[in-house]
């Protein structure tokens, strides 16, 4: 029997409305204006992107569909009521391109390694989420997530041995090797900050020794044969594939390969004192083809991005551990490696020649990378930790927001503290990841930021008005074989939307699933995300209330809101309370969820109390109009 949610009155008149009001509606519109000139300008008939280049080897599918990642997100915030139908749109018709490129087989990618496969996802993730309701779609997520199941015809997933058989896994199988069919050449000048792939093949000890064409084709093959070969600690994204499947009706076997598989790499991190390895041989044992070494593999902590691509998906894996659980025990996967990594920590400027990606923190931090900063190593080869860089602080702000453990949250607090630069600062860079702004938003929900709404939302409105200019600028297609073109020029953002609207940091680039403190849907149309007019402020977030606060702006329409705690439900809203002021907090504990009436030109301050993985996580159907509540 359903019950109907509790209502509450917004009474408070608007005499003026806030700034941040103002410009968060303006980044909406904004929005809107910016994602139809981009289809527009780059977008064919049927949804494709216009390009004429070439493809190369196994790479490339993350770059067509990387471009719309986020804009399922800006539907589920607010955005325009066809937004939803263009996201299907453009992945029908990119699917069909990279299907005639031969990149992708019954609509999934034939097998790459997923630090990319994870990035290519994000965009069908978003959709699913936004419209669970689409039976197409559902399908589709069920296929999908069976190619890695044991029982699957493909192999990806040995069940015996709880590993992946391939770093390049997918609709083809495991796929041996890494493609490195051309020697591995000194002239690969965009990789050389990494240094070599492996460090321990007889006569290449430098990058220089590359230039010899018989050493680069040792390199290569030994590539192929070491790091292309047995499992890899990336792979611990495919649990968003198998999880999103999950979110639809609760079938046992994909929870039951999730806890599995993210328990298997659980246990080796137990085996190596709490430190996640990077490979696990085609026996089934870490080091197998690394002399015994928990380091050396693809994507792992010697090469070539280290911590950066060991820790997001161990983050990636425990929380959708999480998420089939109910518990937030799996959390210890990625906590290890943040606190081990910290374990090594040194103070010191970023170092040009060691620090891999000195561009990057440049751009974000820019003259404080000569600050005396908290740098923790990124990689660990033969000769110890190396490659010292600024912590992300992504990693400790997703374990906190995740647990709300007192312990998570102390180290993030230390680690604002012990920076070495100011965490309220808000900074305008924009990285095709469309984060990396958790420093003041962590800052401001700690009381110690107000500005940060404002500011925020402020730098948000210049990014897209940047992407705007960079279009006119650059109205053609892109130039020769350039598949990364369209990522810097996608005007939608909404990294500050979801901070303030939903109360949660954005996604997780390489392959999370898209997750939120609340989740607010039009219950006059039945459809996701605010009404035209309505802003949202998450004020603050504690283990077990959150406190927001929502203006109607429009000077004649009321308005009426549906309140879910979780993205997906998983935090059901217990009560809800009107501040200031003693009133009695509504009762929502049959329904999970609030009801929240704005007549025209009113707002309210709410405290709302929600039950930590309370109930299921599961995706949200499309809710029902106020009629029909």
């Amino acid at each position: 029997m359903s019950h109907p949610a509790p209502v509450v009155e917004a009474t408070t008149p608007i005499t003026h409305a806030p700034a941040w009001a103002v410009l968060q509606r303006e980044l909406f519109a904004l929005l809107d204006e910016g994602r139809r000139r981009f289809e527009r300008l780059y977008c064919a008939d049927d949804g494709s992107l216009v390009y004429a280049g070439r493809t190369f080897g196994r790479d490339g599918v993350d770059d067509f569909y990387e471009p719309f990642f986020n804009w399922p997100a800006l539907y589920v915030l607010g955005g325009a009521d066809d937004l939803l139908e263009a996201c299907k749109h453009h992945w029908r018709g990119v699917t069909a391109q990279l299907t005639r490129r031969g990149l992708l087989t019954g609509e999934f990618e034939n097998g790459y390694d997923w630090f990319h496969q994870g990035e290519s996802l994000l965009f069908f993730y978003g959709i699913c989420a936004a419209d669970p309701d689409d039976e197409e779609f559902r399908r589709r997520a069920s296929r999908f997530a069976d190619l890695y199941l044991p029982d699957s015809p493909a192999g990806n997933y040995d069940r015996r041995l709880r590993m992946m058989r391939a770093p390049h896994v997918g609709a083809l199988g495991p796929r041996p090797g890494l493609a490195e069919d051309r020697p591995y050449s000194a002239a690969n000048l965009a990789m050389a900050k990494y240094g070599l792939p492996l460090r321990d093949v007889p006569g290449i000890g430098t990058w220089a020794d590359l230039e010899d064409p018989a050493n680069a084709r040792r390199m290569a093959e030994e590539m192929n044969r070491r790091l292309g070969t047995g499992d890899v600690a990336m792979n611990l994204a495919v649990t968003s594939l198998v999880t999103n499947a999950w979110l639809y009706d609760h079938d046992e076997r994909y929870s039951r390969f999730v806890t599995e598989y993210v328990g298997a790499w659980q246990e080796r991190a137990a085996a190596n004192h709490g430190l996640i390895p990077d490979n696990v041989g085609p026996g089934g044992t870490v080091g197998e083809l690394h002399g015994g070494r928990w380091f050396g593999g693809h994507y792992g902590w010697s090469w070539p991005h280290g911590l950066y691509s060991v820790v997001a998906p161990a983050l990636i894996g425990a929380i959708n551990a999480t998420l089939v659980s109910g518990v937030d025990d799996p959390m210890s996967l990625p906590r290890q490696a943040v606190r081990a990594a910290l374990e090594h920590a040194r103070r010191a400027p970023l170092d040009p020649q060691d620090a891999a990606f000195f561009d990057h923190w440049y751009e974000r931090l820019g003259d404080d990378v000569r600050r005396d900063l908290l740098l923790v190593p990124y990689r660990r080869d033969a000769g110890g930790w190396f490659d010292y860089q600024p912590l992300p602080p992504a990693y400790p702000a997703w374990l906190w927001w995740v647990t709300r453990r007192p312990g998570d949250q102390a180290v993030l607090a230390d680690l604002a503290d012990r920076s070495g630069y100011d965490w309220r600062q808000v900074r305008g860079f924009r990285e095709k990841e469309e984060a990396g702004h958790e420093p003041p938003w962590y800052r401001y929900l700690a009381g110690d930021n107000d500005d940060y709404p404002e500011q925020a939302l402020s730098m948000a409105i210049a990014q897209v008005r940047r992407r705007l200019e960079l279009m006119e600028r650059h109205p053609a297609p892109p130039p020769d074989d350039d598949i990364h073109w369209w990522q810097g020029l996608n005007p939608v953002v909404t990294e500050v939307l979801t901070q303030l609207v939903a109360g949660a940091p954005q996604m997780l680039y390489n392959g999370g699933l898209p997750l939120a403190q609340l989740r607010w849907a039009d219950a006059d149309r039945g459809r996701p995300g605010l009404p035209d007019q309505v802003a949202a402020l998450v004020e603050r977030l504690d283990g077990d209330t959150v406190t927001v606060r929502v203006l109607n702006l429009h000077a004649s329409a009321t308005r009426t809101l549906s309140i879910t705690g979780g993205g997906y439900g998983e935090h059901p809203i217990t009560a809800a309370e009107t501040l200031p002021g003693p009133g009695r907090p509504a009762d929502t504990a049959r329904t999970g969820r609030v009801l929240l009436r704005l007549a025209p030109r009113t707002q309210t301050r709410l405290r709302l109390r929600f039950a930590r993985f309370g109930r299921p996580a599961r995706h949200q159907r499309r809710p029902s109009t106020t009629t029909g509540a």
